[in-house]
């Protein structure tokens, strides 16, 4: 990035992810001239990730933990990295060589928006065997993502609403989400395909997916209680 732009910090969160840790970093690393402060932050990972991060040598930071889940993960990466802008990467997506000059030019424009998202493609990782693509669902066309790894952040925006909830197993992002909807923030969607989604049989998505109904009933449920209080509150 030129000098008259803020930095960004791009924190990658991976819990055995040495299958494709690489290419994610790889996508990142492609996106231009920018001044990136790139860190993995390895989740108790008992598998080569490490060996894989620490590759790149001084292009991309490495930090391990314990195993603490994905939302501490990227609390812990948002504690060591102080770029005005903040961009997320699941260690198994791949953003598009345009997404953060796409953002970048979002934020640029309106001076009062918070955060940018684009639409993603979906695709089956190619090295699974037909039986193994007949188990998953891949949408077939662009979507709206409303997920980390397609989001660019201001810093000061994302503190506003402060760190992602531990509480929830899967539903991280959308309750980070529906707090900053509720905290009044704006949030852009661009048209572009800014990010590949890689479909897979760990994805937490597949893994997880009973669970996902429940925890988005925890997380409407707050978010009401938490518009009751703001309401009760304006009217005092």
């Amino acid at each position: 990035m030129t000098k008259d732009l803020p930095s960004i910090s791009v924190i990658i969160p991976v819990h055995n992810g040495q299958r494709y840790l690489g290419e994610a970093i790889d996508s990142v690393l492609s996106q231009g001239d920018y001044s990136l402060d790139v860190l993995v932050v390895d989740d108790g990972s008992s598998d080569d990730s490490a060996k894989i991060a620490k590759s790149f040598g001084p292009a991309v930071r490495y930090h391990y933990q314990s195993q603490k889940g994905a939302a501490q993960a990227r609390n812990t990466g948002l504690a060591l990295t102080e770029g005005r802008l903040i961009a997320f990467l699941d260690a198994d997506d791949i953003w598009m060589a345009n997404k953060l000059t796409a953002q970048l030019a979002a934020l640029t424009k309106h001076t009062n928006l918070d955060m940018v998202f684009g639409h993603t493609e979906q695709f089956v990782s190619p090295e699974l065997d037909d039986e193994g693509r007949r188990t998953l669902r891949c949408p077939t066309e662009p979507m709206p993502a409303y997920i980390p790894s397609a989001m660019l952040v201001r810093r000061d925006s994302f503190n506003v609403v402060g760190p992602f909830s531990s509480d929830f197993d899967i539903g991280e992002f959308v309750d980070w989400y529906a707090r900053a909807m509720d905290a009044d923030l704006s949030s852009l969607m661009l048209p572009e395909v800014l990010l590949r989604r890689r479909i897979h049989r760990t994805n937490q998505g597949v893994t997880k997916r009973e669970s996902y109904q429940a925890e988005y009933m925890r997380i409407l449920r707050k978010s009401l209680q938490r518009r009751r209080a703001a309401a009760q509150k304006k009217g005092e």
